[in-house]
């Protein structure tokens, strides 16, 4: 096992990344500050207590990072400049209903290029750290992640490089398991799950059709929804920027505790997702729509991007818990 451990020394918060398992962030332990001096703990990320030793179900723990491509291609299918792909089940991780999901790198080892007392920097490039998956994508490609603890925050920045002489179709996305409550002794059911969120995809199977409709009523996050009246998982989009950012919360009112996340508009997706039997949302930005490959193919502007040989693409998501501000 290759964990690393991160600590800002200034108010004790804590992070824990296994480098093992996709560079996965799998605690953040946020001391929050109160006015009169006193500090509250909380455990802001969901994982199973044998994560870091199994690898199981990396996509069920901690804060997955989906890349190339975040979320399901349909059958593991896809065409690019021509040429038909297909990745095969034995290679890359699938779902239950026979579709690629959440890229190459959640499940693989990364490498730890840089490493302080308060961040780290992890690696991942597909012709070296996952050869056996670089046939089945259309040129290499390399991700870099500097996570950093700071007051009660994690800060999380992406730096995505093509190093290849072809053109890199791509999409990014993580997929963070927000665990509740933010208290020991309150309730999960009357937590709040806020998000700007004013349309969803229409899906068919956890596959968008390419037509978009208005959230409706029981998945409408704007004003704020109790997760024990919720079910989700759906692709959220037509989403709301305040300054150039989208603003997600996760809030326990009866503790006065609450967990902002926030990422550029950039992230133009956001899904959210009631994991069925445990106390957690995850709110996973992503620069794309489930399937975009095949959808931007069909016509459809599913956000897919592309990086010119030797380009760079930079972004960034800020997790931060604090006290509720009436």
């Amino acid at each position: 096992m290759d964990i690393i451990e991160l600590k800002d020394p200034s108010s004790g918060s804590q992070a824990r990344i296994a480098a093992h398992i996709g560079f996965n962030c799998y605690e953040f332990r946020a001391v929050v500050s109160r006015p009169d001096g006193a500090s509250r703990v909380v455990e802001v990320i969901d994982a199973g207590s044998d994560f870091v030793r199994t690898g199981d179900r990396p996509s069920w723990h901690g804060i997955p990072v989906l890349f190339p491509f975040p979320n399901r291609i349909r059958a593991g299918r896809y065409e690019w400049d021509g040429r038909p792909y297909q990745i095969p089940r034995e290679v890359a991780p699938y779902d239950e209903t026979g579709n690629a999901i959440h890229g190459f790198c959640l499940d693989r080892p990364w490498r730890v290029i840089e490493q302080t007392e308060q961040m780290v920097v992890g690696e991942f490039q597909l012709s070296i750290d996952a050869p056996d998956r670089r046939p089945y994508w259309p040129a290499d490609c390399r991700i870099r992640i500097r996570y950093e603890v700071r007051g009660a925050a994690l800060r999380a920045t992406i730096d995505v490089h093509n190093p290849d002489t072809a053109p890199l179709p791509w999409g990014f996305g993580t997929h963070a398991y927000f665990r509740l409550p933010l208290s020991p002794d309150t309730d999960p059911r009357q937590c709040l799950i806020e998000a700007p969120a004013s349309e969803e995809w229409e899906l068919i199977d956890c596959l968008p059709t390419g037509r978009r409709h208005p959230v409706p009523p029981e998945r409408d996050l704007r004003d704020g929804a109790e997760f024990g009246q919720v079910r989700l998982d759906n692709v959220m989009t037509g989403l709301q920027y305040e300054s150039g950012c989208l603003k997600c919360v996760v809030m326990d009112p009866e503790a006065g505790l609450q967990v902002t996340q926030l990422c550029p508009d950039v992230f133009r997706e956001l899904v959210a997702f009631t994991p069925p039997g445990r106390n957690a949302v995850c709110l996973e930005p992503y620069t794309c729509v489930t399937d975009a490959i095949n959808l931007q193919a069909k016509g459809i502007d599913a956000g897919l991007r592309v990086l010119s040989p030797g380009e760079h693409f930079r972004t960034w998501i800020h997790i931060e818990a604090g006290l509720v501000v009436a």
